[in-house]
């Protein structure tokens, strides 16, 4: 069969990449992100639609936390997945609960979803977002200097491309404003994609594919690193997290990547809501 990038033939690369093949049904997860979510606006003092930008899709929900100590909270953003095409801020607070109750404050962001949004614009949006809450995260008692970020699958990318370099004298704000940060699952070379059938949405070019590719855009200095992802993915799912950490190494720079033998591509992310879990644990030892 004809290869289509490296030793892929195009039905092979495509299923590489449909991730959704590995479960039976994406319904009951998006279902819970939903549910859970829902569960912390309601439970929980929250800020919902806060914009943060030009754009109507610029919105984020902000969960305030009392931090320890009498210090202000640290805070975690996260970015949700969804291929860039799905999903949004109101299924991406799952964990609000779990971490204002640990003393962390937590913002939940939106951006607009291709294929009208262009990966470009998607991850300017999300460095707004990032920029925004430098600026005011004393307005909502958290400490700017302890902004961490994570994400899961199109949300690992995005967090990937929020700890590259070159991007932050634009915005305002200083090279290290992200102080840790969760890639779950992530895509952080996106040459591949561009040639498979996530192109469909993506519309990738050479140069645009290579301009988002978070290992081609190291920062000077990288933050602490948590990659994870479960074990029924893919193997270019679990190589491109490998591409990440393994360039964060060569730098010098600490990136603890694991896969988790009881979760899966869609799943992993709930170990936010329990810091007894392993990927929890992990994320609160960073956090502090």
């Amino acid at each position: 069969m004809t290869k289509v990038y490296e030793d892929f033939d195009q039905e092979t690369l495509d299923n590489e990449y449909l991730i959704s093949r590995t479960v039976p049904s994406l319904e009951p997860f998006i279902a819970d992100y939903g549910k859970f979510s829902a569960e912390g606006r309601d439970n929980l003092d929250c800020r919902v639609d806060v914009s943060c930008g030009d754009h109507p899709d610029q919105l984020l929900d902000i969960f305030p936390a009392k931090g320890k100590d009498g210090k202000a909270a640290p805070v975690f953003i996260f970015i949700h997945g969804g291929y860039w095409r799905m999903l949004s801020h109101r299924e991406s607070s799952f964990m609000a609960e779990n971490m204002v109750a640990n003393g962390i404050a937590v913002i939940a962001v939106n951006y607009s979803l291709a294929p009208d949004a262009s990966i470009d614009t998607i991850v300017q949006q999300c460095r707004e977002a990032i920029a925004w809450t430098w600026r005011n995260a004393a307005d909502f008692g958290a400490d700017p200097d302890r902004i961490f970020v994570g994400g899961s699958s199109a949300g690992g990318h995005l967090t990937g491309m929020m700890v590259a370099g070159g991007w932050h004298d634009a915005f305002g704000v200083p090279s290290d404003v992200i102080k840790g940060a969760v890639p779950l699952s992530g895509l952080h070379d996106l040459e591949p994609l561009r040639h498979s059938c996530i192109n469909e949405w993506a519309k990738l070019d050479e140069v645009s594919a290579r301009r988002n590719s978070p290992v081609h855009h190291l920062p000077d200095a990288g933050c602490p690193l948590i990659l994870s992802y479960g074990a029924s993915e893919t193997a270019e799912f679990k190589r491109q997290s490998a591409l990440l950490a393994d360039a964060w190494r060569a730098n010098g720079w600490q990136a603890d990547i694991f896969e988790h033998p009881d979760r899966n591509h869609f799943d992993i992310v709930f170990d936010l809501r329990d810091f007894d879990s392993l990927l929890g644990r992990k994320v609160r030892d960073m956090i502090g």
